[in-house]
């Protein structure tokens, strides 16, 4: 398998279509604008009512994340380290 360059990447994910919400989305999304006063609230204050984990749940196309697997695989790494390598950029 050949490697992509950052070009044909950023092709190949403009090409994918957006993913509709589902209902867990529309519920989750009903819940923060129903617990909202409009204020807004800056990372520093967030950090200080929780802990960040580090995890971001991101659901993609099945196509896309099959591609992400294969360029993780030619560049011999782990899907986590070629996502946090290619958004760090």
């Amino acid at each position: 398998m050949s490697k992509m360059n950052a070009a044909e990447f950023e092709k190949k994910l403009s090409s994918v279509a957006e993913v509709e919400p589902d209902e867990w989305d529309i519920e989750m999304v009903k819940e923060i604008d129903a617990e909202s006063d409009d204020s807004f609230i800056s990372l520093e204050e967030v950090k200080t009512l929780r802990k960040l984990s580090g995890r971001i749940s991101l659901r993609v196309p099945k196509s896309l994340h099959a591609d992400l697997i294969s360029m993780a695989h030619a560049e011999g790494t782990s899907l986590n380290q070629y996502i946090l390598y290619k958004l760090s950029k």
